[in-house]
């Protein structure tokens, strides 16, 4: 089959436009949606540092190849990648040793935060601390712990993220499912500054995973192709298997969920609007309650204090 544009042979069918496309197509295509995504996030004015959360899987590897490419000219906004060791011997340290790789092609420097110096425990040792909890519900609030911390001492304005489109419309979802409509309200990217708190970007949130991956593959980027094995037991994988199977029947359910909760955001911002940070009791980092949702995980689970001295908060 041709591509759509040309005649060029196609590499790939996207199902939701109808188009076939080359590799020429298909990266011009990914490259022109995350330039325009990103410019719809942020306005650079110079002098701006944008920590980028690497991963070392494809979408965060895709994020930071692309920020390099359309920030390249930019002499005045620097990047950073910045990698979260949660521990997780099995998993972790393939994917710190291609970001690495990867930023030093890059030309940018790499830093890494461990959960053993941020937080006081690997992941594997919090496992083994409660077998029957859910490990993304704990590992997911030391890892935005970890990357605000390393970020903000990296001197960055803000932290770009791989989360795709499936990631988003995947939280949308949940969010709903929970009647969770405060934290709805409050999902990235982030309009607003608060003190303490790395805004976030979100450069290919409208990426569908697929594309991501094809555009990693075809560019010759590479990534670690790993699955975390505590993985299976997060909710967010029923998600992904209800979006699928929507998207399946519905070709462009996904763009749908997005464009719909974008319209809504407004008044969500406006009915919650963003609450006021303190210092958390325990480690000073910012938070709407007494205590971090981070530090109330380490007094349940008995873990010691961080290595790690937090910024203060004027």
């Amino acid at each position: 089959m041709d591509c759509s544009r040309c005649a060029a042979p196609a590499v790939t069918w996207i199902r939701y436009s109808g188009e076939h496309l080359c590799r020429e197509h298909l990266l011009e295509s990914v490259e022109r949606r995350a330039k325009r995504e990103l410019r719809s996030q942020v306005d650079l004015v110079g002098g701006e540092t944008i920590a980028v959360g690497m991963s070392g899987g494809k979408d965060s590897s895709v994020a930071a190849v692309l920020l390099r490419e359309i920030l390249g000219f930019r002499r005045d906004v620097s990047l950073v990648g910045i990698t979260v060791d949660e521990g997780i011997a099995s998993y972790r340290p393939g994917g710190i040793a291609a970001a690495q790789r990867l930023c030093g092609r890059l030309g940018i420097p790499h830093r890494v935060v461990a959960y053993a110096d941020a937080v006081g425990r690997t992941m594997d040792e919090v496992v083994a601390l409660e077998p029957g909890t859910i490990p993304c519900s704990v590992c997911g609030p030391f890892r935005r712990h970890a990357l605000n911390l390393a970020a903000r001492e990296a001197g960055a304005d803000y932290v770009a993220t791989g989360l795709n489109l499936d990631d988003t419309a995947q939280s949308i979802l949940m969010n709903v499912a929970r009647g969770d409509v405060e934290r709805l309200a409050r999902l990235g990217p982030h309009e607003e500054v608060q003190e303490g708190l790395v805004p976030r970007l979100q450069p290919l949130r409208r990426i569908p995973e697929k594309e991501a991956y094809l555009y990693a593959m075809l560019r010759g980027i590479e990534f670690h192709e790993a699955t975390c094995p505590y993985a299976e037991r997060a909710q967010r994988g029923r998600f992904r298997t209800i979006l699928n199977e929507l998207e399946a029947e519905s070709p462009g359910t996904r763009h749908a969920i997005v464009a719909g909760y974008d319209r809504l955001r407004p008044a969500l911002r406006d009915a919650f609007p963003a609450a006021p940070l303190r210092a958390c009791a325990r480690c000073g980092e910012p938070t709407v309650r007494e205590v971090c949702k981070a530090c109330e995980l380490r007094d349940r689970l008995g873990l010691p204090r961080p290595s790690i001295p937090p910024v203060a908060l004027d």
